[in-house]
């Protein structure tokens, strides 16, 4: 349905109200998750950091936790809650307001998906918030259309399903899922788009002690955690480490741990970001220097010199991270994987140029398409001035090291399903409980 931003009267809208302005019948976790979905429906905002920001955190725990539940549950389920909608509507072409999609949205997620919320609370608190938010003449509109949920049996799942009708059932896109349907298969497509639908699970692919030991679990996933382990293990003595997409720091932490003689050089082209990551490892390991650096990790400046251990975790689409971050399914575009392969091609390119005869570098994205990942990897082996001089190292034999070497779970489940073809792909809830990436190993010759 679309959306606009003007008055349901079809005069020109107001934004979402100021903090100020809350209504007294509107709770405080109520009103936080309205104004969080209104800033990420109308800016490039993320929601991880609207809700760890400051007007977050002037609410009690319990109110944190309820409005964590709500954005997260209504970005997840956002394609889905609309089509539901749209039937109840009686004019569904009709463009409404943002503020009155949102109060809609939050009202029709608690109704559909929160058992301990009472419905009169869900359906009066929404009318509330449009209201509040500017909308008067709105609020019998959505009063209306909520109570017309109440009264309708939610969708189940048919027996016989299009692709499309699979997407929209579990909120994504279905252009994304027809992708995901021609590289992976049926099956594989809707387990990633169920995965995706749920707070993101921690698998048991790594021995408890040890994650205690090398890496804070609570910030780091499991298919974070697998990428810089893999990068650590690829070479078992570097002296020089290059982290060049490091922050928000989690794999350069491990890599420090893994070797802790090597000098270590952490850099990131955002100063925030890499600020952020400064203060992270200074909490988690004291005492070991680990040298940062604001850059593109395509520019990094000639003095820097070879390392013998490179880790390009570059920034990608993010379809593999669609749990944690669920707005990106709705602003995402086809086109997009186009671009940023561009850029990672220029990253790996100028990376590889910094390996020392002998070393090894890792490239990963957390994005589950071609273009971001074989695509790249084989342009890049394909120029000239490398293809003499570099060979892809087994993923699959990586991972067996890091069973034999007591980082992995001996009574894992079947690594070699995550690296068919030497190199990694997990699939979130296909063969992996965890973020969606991928991964090649290169080494230079001697």
């Amino acid at each position: 349905m679309p959306e606009q931003r003007q008055g349901a009267d079809g005069r020109p809208g107001r934004a979402a109200a100021s903090p100020g302005q809350q209504a007294k019948s509107v709770s405080p976790a109520r009103w936080a998750t309205f104004r969080v979905l209104m800033e990420v429906g109308s800016t490039s905002a993320h929601s991880d950091d609207l809700l760890h920001g400051a007007e977050l955190r002037k609410l009690s725990q319990a109110d944190r936790n309820l409005a964590t539940a709500l954005v997260m549950g209504v970005l997840r389920w956002q394609i889905a809650l609309d089509a539901e909608l749209a039937k109840l509507l009686a004019r569904p072409e009709q463009p409404l307001p943002l503020e009155v999609r949102v109060a809609l949205r939050m009202g029709a997620f608690q109704l559909r998906h929160m058992d301990r919320v009472p419905p009169h609370a869900a359906l009066s608190e929404s009318v509330e918030l449009a209201r509040a938010a500017g909308h008067p003449k709105a609020a019998g509109l959505v009063n209306a259309v909520l109570r017309k949920l109440v009264a309708t049996k939610a969708p189940g799942k048919p027996i016989v399903e299009s692709v499309d009708a699979m997407a929209t059932r579990l909120g994504h896109p279905a252009w994304m899922v027809r992708r995901w349907e021609g590289f992976y298969g049926r099956e594989a497509a809707m387990a990633i788009c169920g995965y995706d639908q749920h707070e993101p699970a921690r698998g048991d692919l790594f021995l408890p002690n040890e994650a205690a030991e090398h890496v804070d679990v609570n910030l780091i996933d499991d298919g974070s955690r697998l990428i810089a382990e893999l990068a650590a293990a690829s070479h078992r003595s570097p002296q020089r480490i290059w982290d060049a997409c490091a922050a928000p720091g989690g794999k350069t932490a491990v890599l420090a741990r893994r070797h802790p003689a090597a000098e270590v050089l952490a850099t990131d082209v955002s100063g925030r970001r890499l600020q952020s990551m400064e203060r992270r490892l200074e909490h988690e390991m004291p005492g070991r220097k680990i040298r940062t650096l604001q850059v593109d990790a395509a520019e990094l400046p000639a003095r820097e010199g070879r390392f013998d251990l490179i880790l390009c975790d570059v920034p990608c689409s993010g379809t593999g991270t669609l749990a944690r971050n669920p707005e990106i399914r709705h602003r995402l575009e086809a086109n997009e994987f186009e671009r940023q392969a561009v850029r990672q091609r220029r990253i790996l390119s100028e990376a590889l140029k910094r390996l020392n005869p002998g070393g090894c570098l890792l490239y990963s994205t957390c994005s589950l398409e071609h273009e971001e990942n074989e695509a790249v990897v084989n342009a890049v082996l394909g120029e000239s001035d490398t293809r003499q001089r570099l060979r892809m190292v087994s993923i699959g034999d990586l991972l067996q090291r890091l069973r034999s070497d007591g980082i992995v779970r001996q009574d894992a489940s079947d690594l070699t399903q995550l690296a068919p073809k030497d190199t990694l792909r997990t699939l979130p809830g296909a063969n992996f409980q965890g973020d969606g990436f991928f991964a090649a190993v290169f080494a230079r010759e001697v």
